[in-house]
Protein backbone atom coordinates (compact mmCIF):
# COMPACT_ATOMS: atom_id res chain seq x y z
CA UNK A 1 0.00 0.00 0.00
CA UNK A 2 1.54 3.33 -1.08
CA UNK A 3 2.48 5.81 1.63
CA UNK A 4 0.23 8.86 1.67
CA UNK A 5 2.20 12.04 0.81
CA UNK A 6 2.61 14.41 3.73
CA UNK A 7 0.56 17.59 3.85
CA UNK A 8 2.17 20.41 5.86
CA UNK A 9 0.63 23.82 6.59
CA UNK A 10 2.71 26.78 7.76
CA UNK A 11 0.41 29.37 9.32
CA UNK A 12 1.91 32.83 9.81
CA UNK A 13 0.07 35.68 11.52
CA UNK A 14 0.34 38.90 9.52
CA UNK A 15 1.96 41.91 11.26
CA UNK A 16 1.18 40.07 14.48
CA UNK A 17 2.22 42.51 17.22
CA UNK A 18 0.67 45.45 15.38
CA UNK A 19 -2.50 43.45 14.69
CA UNK A 20 -2.82 42.58 18.39
CA UNK A 21 -2.50 46.24 19.36
CA UNK A 22 -5.20 47.16 16.84
CA UNK A 23 -7.58 44.66 18.43
CA UNK A 24 -7.55 46.66 21.67
CA UNK A 25 -7.21 50.06 20.00
CA UNK A 26 -9.17 49.94 16.71
CA UNK A 27 -8.29 53.57 15.96
CA UNK A 28 -4.74 52.42 15.22
CA UNK A 29 -6.00 50.61 12.11
CA UNK A 30 -6.50 53.94 10.38
CA UNK A 31 -3.05 55.43 11.01
CA UNK A 32 0.47 54.23 10.27
CA UNK A 33 1.69 52.60 13.48
CA UNK A 34 4.54 50.47 14.71
CA UNK A 35 5.45 48.52 17.82
CA UNK A 36 8.89 49.64 18.97
CA UNK A 37 11.17 49.38 21.97
CA UNK A 38 12.04 52.25 24.30
CA UNK A 39 14.50 54.76 22.76
CA UNK A 40 15.65 55.65 26.30
CA UNK A 41 17.23 52.21 26.60
CA UNK A 42 18.51 52.29 22.99
CA UNK A 43 16.16 49.49 22.02
CA UNK A 44 14.09 51.87 19.91
CA UNK A 45 13.78 49.48 16.99
CA UNK A 46 10.62 48.65 15.05
CA UNK A 47 9.58 45.07 15.79
CA UNK A 48 6.25 45.19 13.93
CA UNK A 49 4.25 47.60 11.80
CA UNK A 50 0.81 47.78 10.23
CA UNK A 51 0.09 47.83 6.50
CA UNK A 52 -0.07 51.64 6.31
CA UNK A 53 3.41 51.97 7.81
CA UNK A 54 4.66 49.17 5.58
CA UNK A 55 3.42 50.98 2.47
CA UNK A 56 5.33 54.07 3.61
CA UNK A 57 8.54 52.02 3.56
CA UNK A 58 8.89 51.29 7.26
CA UNK A 59 10.71 48.02 7.86
CA UNK A 60 11.17 45.75 10.84
CA UNK A 61 14.50 46.57 12.57
CA UNK A 62 14.32 50.23 11.43
CA UNK A 63 15.28 52.53 14.28
CA UNK A 64 12.59 54.86 15.56
CA UNK A 65 14.17 57.87 13.89
CA UNK A 66 14.47 56.00 10.56
CA UNK A 67 10.78 55.09 10.71
CA UNK A 68 9.82 58.68 11.52
CA UNK A 69 11.87 59.96 8.60
CA UNK A 70 10.17 57.52 6.22
CA UNK A 71 6.71 58.06 7.67
CA UNK A 72 6.14 61.41 9.45
CA UNK A 73 3.28 61.10 11.91
CA UNK A 74 3.77 57.38 12.54
CA UNK A 75 2.38 56.28 15.92
CA UNK A 76 4.61 54.14 18.15
CA UNK A 77 3.33 51.83 20.86
CA UNK A 78 5.48 49.82 23.30
CA UNK A 79 5.45 46.02 23.05
CA UNK A 80 3.09 44.10 25.34
CA UNK A 81 4.27 40.52 25.24
CA UNK A 82 1.61 39.28 27.62
CA UNK A 83 -1.11 40.38 25.19
CA UNK A 84 0.68 38.75 22.24
CA UNK A 85 1.14 35.48 24.12
CA UNK A 86 -2.57 35.40 25.02
CA UNK A 87 -3.70 35.92 21.41
CA UNK A 88 -1.10 33.44 20.13
CA UNK A 89 -2.60 30.84 22.46
CA UNK A 90 -6.08 31.55 21.06
CA UNK A 91 -4.84 31.19 17.47
CA UNK A 92 -3.08 27.89 18.22
CA UNK A 93 -6.23 26.61 19.92
CA UNK A 94 -8.01 26.87 16.55
CA UNK A 95 -5.17 25.06 14.79
CA UNK A 96 -5.26 22.34 17.44
CA UNK A 97 -8.88 21.54 16.55
CA UNK A 98 -7.62 20.21 13.20
CA UNK A 99 -4.49 18.26 14.19
CA UNK A 100 -2.50 17.06 17.18
CA UNK A 101 0.70 17.55 15.18
CA UNK A 102 1.04 21.25 15.83
CA UNK A 103 4.48 22.82 16.26
CA UNK A 104 4.73 26.53 17.10
CA UNK A 105 7.88 27.93 15.44
CA UNK A 106 7.53 31.30 17.16
CA UNK A 107 4.84 33.35 18.86
CA UNK A 108 3.18 34.12 15.50
CA UNK A 109 3.83 31.08 13.30
CA UNK A 110 3.11 27.36 13.52
CA UNK A 111 3.55 24.20 11.46
CA UNK A 112 0.60 21.81 11.16
CA UNK A 113 0.83 18.26 9.81
CA UNK A 114 -2.53 17.96 8.04
CA UNK A 115 -1.92 14.61 6.32
CA UNK A 116 -5.31 12.96 5.78
CA UNK A 117 -7.28 16.00 6.96
CA UNK A 118 -8.69 17.05 3.53
CA UNK A 119 -10.28 13.63 3.06
CA UNK A 120 -11.69 13.72 6.59
CA UNK A 121 -13.29 17.14 6.11
CA UNK A 122 -14.24 16.63 2.47
CA UNK A 123 -12.25 19.70 1.41
CA UNK A 124 -9.25 20.32 -0.81
CA UNK A 125 -6.03 21.42 0.94
CA UNK A 126 -6.57 25.01 -0.22
CA UNK A 127 -10.22 25.00 0.92
CA UNK A 128 -9.15 23.67 4.32
CA UNK A 129 -6.48 26.36 4.66
CA UNK A 130 -8.99 29.02 3.65
CA UNK A 131 -11.39 27.72 6.30
CA UNK A 132 -8.74 28.07 9.00
CA UNK A 133 -7.83 31.56 7.75
CA UNK A 134 -11.48 32.63 7.89
CA UNK A 135 -11.96 31.27 11.40
CA UNK A 136 -8.89 33.04 12.77
CA UNK A 137 -9.95 36.30 11.10
CA UNK A 138 -13.58 36.14 12.29
CA UNK A 139 -13.13 34.58 15.74
CA UNK A 140 -9.97 36.36 16.87
CA UNK A 141 -9.57 39.38 14.60
CA UNK A 142 -6.09 38.86 13.19
CA UNK A 143 -5.22 37.56 9.73
CA UNK A 144 -2.89 34.73 8.75
CA UNK A 145 -1.19 33.58 5.59
CA UNK A 146 -0.93 29.84 4.98
CA UNK A 147 1.67 27.97 2.97
CA UNK A 148 0.87 24.39 1.92
CA UNK A 149 3.36 21.77 0.75
CA UNK A 150 4.65 18.29 1.47
CA UNK A 151 7.56 19.61 3.57
CA UNK A 152 8.17 22.30 6.19
CA UNK A 153 10.61 24.40 4.15
CA UNK A 154 8.32 24.83 1.14
CA UNK A 155 5.31 25.37 3.42
CA UNK A 156 7.19 28.20 5.16
CA UNK A 157 8.14 29.73 1.82
CA UNK A 158 4.52 29.41 0.75
CA UNK A 159 3.24 31.49 3.66
CA UNK A 160 5.81 34.16 2.75
CA UNK A 161 4.95 34.04 -0.96
CA UNK A 162 1.76 36.06 -0.74
CA UNK A 163 0.65 38.30 2.15
CA UNK A 164 -1.54 39.30 3.90
CA UNK A 165 -4.42 36.88 4.42
CA UNK A 166 -3.58 34.49 1.59
CA UNK A 167 -3.08 30.80 0.83
CA UNK A 168 -0.30 29.48 -1.41
CA UNK A 169 -0.03 25.78 -2.34
CA UNK A 170 3.45 24.69 -3.43
CA UNK A 171 3.29 21.28 -5.08
CA UNK A 172 5.63 18.85 -6.82
CA UNK A 173 4.27 20.25 -10.09
CA UNK A 174 4.73 23.99 -9.49
CA UNK A 175 7.63 24.46 -7.04
CA UNK A 176 10.19 25.08 -9.77
CA UNK A 177 7.99 27.72 -11.37
CA UNK A 178 7.15 29.46 -8.08
CA UNK A 179 10.38 29.18 -6.09
CA UNK A 180 13.37 28.62 -8.33
CA UNK A 181 13.24 32.17 -9.71
CA UNK A 182 13.52 33.68 -6.21
CA UNK A 183 16.85 35.01 -4.84
CA UNK A 184 18.85 32.30 -3.10
CA UNK A 185 18.72 34.44 0.07
CA UNK A 186 14.99 33.67 0.28
CA UNK A 187 15.79 30.01 1.00
CA UNK A 188 15.50 29.03 4.63
CA UNK A 189 18.87 29.21 6.45
CA UNK A 190 20.70 30.81 3.52
CA UNK A 191 22.39 33.57 5.52
CA UNK A 192 24.33 36.59 4.34
CA UNK A 193 27.74 34.88 4.43
CA UNK A 194 26.39 31.85 2.54
CA UNK A 195 24.73 34.05 -0.09
CA UNK A 196 28.01 35.93 -0.54
CA UNK A 197 29.94 32.70 -1.04
CA UNK A 198 27.37 31.35 -3.50
CA UNK A 199 27.47 34.62 -5.44
CA UNK A 200 31.18 34.09 -6.08
CA UNK A 201 30.18 30.93 -7.96
CA UNK A 202 27.41 32.70 -9.94
CA UNK A 203 24.59 31.18 -7.90
CA UNK A 204 21.98 33.92 -7.65
CA UNK A 205 18.63 32.11 -7.48
CA UNK A 206 17.22 29.11 -5.67
CA UNK A 207 17.06 27.35 -9.05
CA UNK A 208 20.76 28.00 -9.64
CA UNK A 209 21.49 26.29 -6.30
CA UNK A 210 19.08 23.39 -6.88
CA UNK A 211 20.68 22.49 -10.21
CA UNK A 212 24.28 22.44 -8.96
CA UNK A 213 26.02 19.23 -7.96
CA UNK A 214 25.23 18.26 -4.40
CA UNK A 215 28.76 17.03 -3.60
CA UNK A 216 30.29 20.21 -5.02
CA UNK A 217 28.08 22.33 -2.74
CA UNK A 218 29.16 20.19 0.19
CA UNK A 219 32.78 20.89 -0.76
CA UNK A 220 32.40 24.69 -0.74
CA UNK A 221 29.86 25.03 2.11
CA UNK A 222 30.35 21.90 4.17
CA UNK A 223 27.38 19.95 5.51
CA UNK A 224 25.23 23.08 5.23
CA UNK A 225 25.66 22.99 1.45
CA UNK A 226 24.01 19.58 1.23
CA UNK A 227 21.18 20.76 3.46
CA UNK A 228 20.53 23.82 1.28
CA UNK A 229 20.53 21.63 -1.83
CA UNK A 230 17.90 19.39 -0.24
CA UNK A 231 15.82 22.41 0.75
CA UNK A 232 15.98 23.90 -2.76
CA UNK A 233 14.81 20.59 -4.23
CA UNK A 234 11.99 20.10 -1.71
CA UNK A 235 13.61 17.10 0.00
CA UNK A 236 13.26 18.31 3.59
CA UNK A 237 11.79 15.49 5.70
CA UNK A 238 11.82 17.07 9.16
CA UNK A 239 8.63 16.04 10.98
CA UNK A 240 6.14 18.31 12.71
CA UNK A 241 6.30 17.72 16.45
CA UNK A 242 3.32 16.54 18.44
CA UNK A 243 1.54 19.35 20.31
CA UNK A 244 3.18 19.88 23.69
CA UNK A 245 6.30 17.92 22.79
CA UNK A 246 9.28 19.98 23.93
CA UNK A 247 11.97 20.91 21.46
CA UNK A 248 15.45 19.73 22.32
CA UNK A 249 17.41 22.60 23.82
CA UNK A 250 20.56 23.03 21.74
CA UNK A 251 21.90 26.21 23.32
CA UNK A 252 21.17 28.72 26.08
CA UNK A 253 21.98 32.38 25.47
CA UNK A 254 21.16 35.82 26.78
CA UNK A 255 21.74 39.22 25.20
CA UNK A 256 21.43 42.86 26.15
CA UNK A 257 21.58 46.25 24.41
CA UNK A 258 23.13 48.71 26.85
CA UNK A 259 22.04 52.26 27.64
CA UNK A 260 25.44 53.51 26.57
CA UNK A 261 28.37 51.99 24.72
CA UNK A 262 30.70 49.86 26.82
CA UNK A 263 34.31 51.02 26.64
CA UNK A 264 35.94 49.73 29.83
CA UNK A 265 36.77 46.23 31.00
CA UNK A 266 34.73 46.87 34.16
CA UNK A 267 31.59 47.74 32.16
CA UNK A 268 32.02 44.69 29.92
CA UNK A 269 32.52 42.44 32.95
CA UNK A 270 29.37 43.87 34.57
CA UNK A 271 27.29 43.27 31.42
CA UNK A 272 28.61 39.77 30.86
CA UNK A 273 28.24 38.89 34.54
CA UNK A 274 24.49 39.43 34.60
CA UNK A 275 24.04 37.60 31.26
CA UNK A 276 26.12 34.57 32.26
CA UNK A 277 24.41 34.43 35.65
CA UNK A 278 21.06 33.96 33.88
CA UNK A 279 22.59 31.40 31.47
CA UNK A 280 24.02 29.30 34.31
CA UNK A 281 20.71 29.42 36.16
CA UNK A 282 18.82 28.24 33.05
CA UNK A 283 21.28 25.42 32.42
CA UNK A 284 20.77 24.15 35.96
CA UNK A 285 17.00 24.58 35.66
CA UNK A 286 16.97 22.32 32.60
CA UNK A 287 19.54 19.89 34.03
CA UNK A 288 22.09 20.61 31.30
CA UNK A 289 25.78 21.37 30.95
CA UNK A 290 27.69 22.69 27.95
CA UNK A 291 31.26 22.75 26.70
CA UNK A 292 31.23 25.55 24.11
CA UNK A 293 31.04 29.18 25.29
CA UNK A 294 30.16 31.91 22.78
CA UNK A 295 30.29 35.72 22.79
CA UNK A 296 28.63 37.97 20.21
CA UNK A 297 29.55 41.66 20.16
CA UNK A 298 27.46 44.27 18.33
CA UNK A 299 29.04 47.62 17.50
CA UNK A 300 27.24 51.00 17.34
CA UNK A 301 27.24 50.49 13.54
CA UNK A 302 25.33 47.22 14.15
CA UNK A 303 28.23 45.07 12.91
CA UNK A 304 28.40 41.66 14.59
CA UNK A 305 31.59 40.02 15.88
CA UNK A 306 31.39 36.43 17.16
CA UNK A 307 33.90 34.10 18.79
CA UNK A 308 33.69 30.84 20.77
CA UNK A 309 35.87 28.66 22.95
CA UNK A 310 35.56 24.91 23.55
CA UNK A 311 36.24 23.87 27.13
CA UNK A 312 37.81 20.54 28.09
CA UNK A 313 34.84 19.74 30.32
CA UNK A 314 31.10 20.44 30.59
CA UNK A 315 29.90 23.19 32.88
CA UNK A 316 26.86 25.01 34.22
CA UNK A 317 28.89 27.29 36.50
CA UNK A 318 28.46 31.03 36.32
CA UNK A 319 32.09 31.78 37.20
CA UNK A 320 33.51 29.47 34.53
CA UNK A 321 31.19 30.78 31.84
CA UNK A 322 31.88 34.42 32.81
CA UNK A 323 35.66 33.91 32.98
CA UNK A 324 35.63 32.27 29.55
CA UNK A 325 33.55 35.08 28.04
CA UNK A 326 35.94 37.67 29.48
CA UNK A 327 38.89 35.70 28.14
CA UNK A 328 37.34 35.81 24.66
CA UNK A 329 36.72 39.56 24.83
CA UNK A 330 40.15 40.42 26.24
CA UNK A 331 42.03 38.32 23.69
CA UNK A 332 39.86 38.93 20.62
CA UNK A 333 38.64 42.53 21.08
CA UNK A 334 40.45 45.84 21.51
CA UNK A 335 38.75 47.14 24.65
CA UNK A 336 38.58 50.93 24.77
CA UNK A 337 37.01 54.07 23.36
CA UNK A 338 38.07 53.13 19.81
CA UNK A 339 36.09 49.88 19.98
CA UNK A 340 32.80 50.67 21.76
CA UNK A 341 30.28 47.87 22.32
CA UNK A 342 26.56 48.53 21.84
CA UNK A 343 25.25 45.06 22.74
CA UNK A 344 26.53 41.74 24.06
CA UNK A 345 25.18 38.21 23.78
CA UNK A 346 26.69 35.29 25.68
CA UNK A 347 25.79 31.67 25.13
CA UNK A 348 26.61 28.06 25.93
CA UNK A 349 26.11 25.26 23.43
CA UNK A 350 27.12 21.62 22.84
CA UNK A 351 24.78 20.66 25.65
CA UNK A 352 24.36 17.30 27.36
CA UNK A 353 22.26 16.16 30.33
CA UNK A 354 24.11 17.01 33.53
CA UNK A 355 24.14 13.39 34.69
CA UNK A 356 25.84 12.31 31.46
CA UNK A 357 28.49 15.02 31.41
CA UNK A 358 31.78 13.22 31.68
CA UNK A 359 34.83 14.78 33.27
CA UNK A 360 37.66 15.14 30.78
CA UNK A 361 40.67 15.80 32.97
CA UNK A 362 43.23 18.22 31.62
CA UNK A 363 46.86 18.43 32.68
CA UNK A 364 46.00 20.94 35.40
CA UNK A 365 43.45 18.54 36.83
CA UNK A 366 46.01 15.75 36.86
CA UNK A 367 48.37 17.97 38.81
CA UNK A 368 45.59 19.20 41.07
CA UNK A 369 43.14 16.37 41.74
CA UNK A 370 40.88 18.76 43.62
CA UNK A 371 39.80 20.65 40.47
CA UNK A 372 36.75 18.45 39.87
CA UNK A 373 35.85 18.58 43.56
CA UNK A 374 36.01 22.38 43.50
CA UNK A 375 33.60 22.44 40.56
CA UNK A 376 31.20 20.12 42.36
CA UNK A 377 31.32 22.33 45.45
CA UNK A 378 30.66 25.42 43.34
CA UNK A 379 27.71 23.67 41.65
CA UNK A 380 26.15 22.94 45.05
CA UNK A 381 26.65 26.59 46.05
CA UNK A 382 25.05 27.96 42.89
CA UNK A 383 22.17 25.47 43.14
CA UNK A 384 21.55 26.68 46.69
CA UNK A 385 21.48 30.27 45.40
CA UNK A 386 18.89 29.24 42.81
CA UNK A 387 16.62 27.99 45.60
CA UNK A 388 17.01 31.26 47.52
CA UNK A 389 16.12 33.26 44.40
CA UNK A 390 13.10 31.10 43.72
CA UNK A 391 11.81 31.78 47.20
CA UNK A 392 12.80 35.42 47.70
CA UNK A 393 13.16 36.85 44.18
CA UNK A 394 15.93 36.93 41.59
CA UNK A 395 17.45 40.08 43.07
CA UNK A 396 17.78 38.66 46.58
CA UNK A 397 21.27 37.27 45.91
CA UNK A 398 23.63 37.62 42.95
CA UNK A 399 26.90 36.10 41.81
CA UNK A 400 28.95 39.18 42.65
CA UNK A 401 27.98 41.71 39.96
CA UNK A 402 27.14 45.23 41.08
CA UNK A 403 24.42 47.47 39.72
CA UNK A 404 25.53 49.85 36.99
CA UNK A 405 22.53 52.00 36.12
CA UNK A 406 24.51 53.99 33.54
CA UNK A 407 24.68 50.93 31.26
CA UNK A 408 21.29 49.54 32.29
CA UNK A 409 22.33 46.74 34.66
CA UNK A 410 19.99 47.07 37.62
CA UNK A 411 19.27 44.27 40.07
CA UNK A 412 15.63 43.19 40.09
CA UNK A 413 13.76 44.20 43.21
CA UNK A 414 13.63 41.67 46.01
CA UNK A 415 10.27 40.05 46.45
CA UNK A 416 8.26 41.05 49.51
CA UNK A 417 8.55 38.05 51.87
CA UNK A 418 4.88 38.49 52.74
CA UNK A 419 3.89 38.19 49.10
CA UNK A 420 2.93 34.76 47.72
CA UNK A 421 5.70 32.83 45.97
CA UNK A 422 5.39 31.74 42.35
CA UNK A 423 2.76 29.06 42.06
CA UNK A 424 0.98 30.12 45.24
CA UNK A 425 -2.32 31.95 45.41
CA UNK A 426 -3.40 34.66 47.75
Amino acid sequence: MPVKPRLIFHCDCNNFYASCECLERPELKNVPMAVAGDPKYRTGVVVAKNELAKRAGVKTTDTVWQAQRKCPGIVFVPPRHGLYAKISKQVNAIYHEYTDYLEPASIDESYLDMTGAPEYYGLSPVELADTIRRRVREEIGVTISVGISDNKVFAKMGSDYKKPDATTHITRENYRELLWKLPVGDLLFAGRATVGELSKHHIQTIGDLAQRDREWLSHILGKGGEQLWEYANGLDREPVRLWGEKEEIKSVSRGMTFRKNLISEEEIWCGLSVLTDEIAMQLRHHGLKGSVVQVHIKTPELKLFSRQVTLDHFTCLHKEILDTCMQIVKTQWHIGEKAPIRALTAGVTHLVPADKATEQLNLFDLADSSAAEKREKQERLEAAMDRIRQKHGSGSVTMGYADNESIGVVRKKQRDPKAPSEGETE
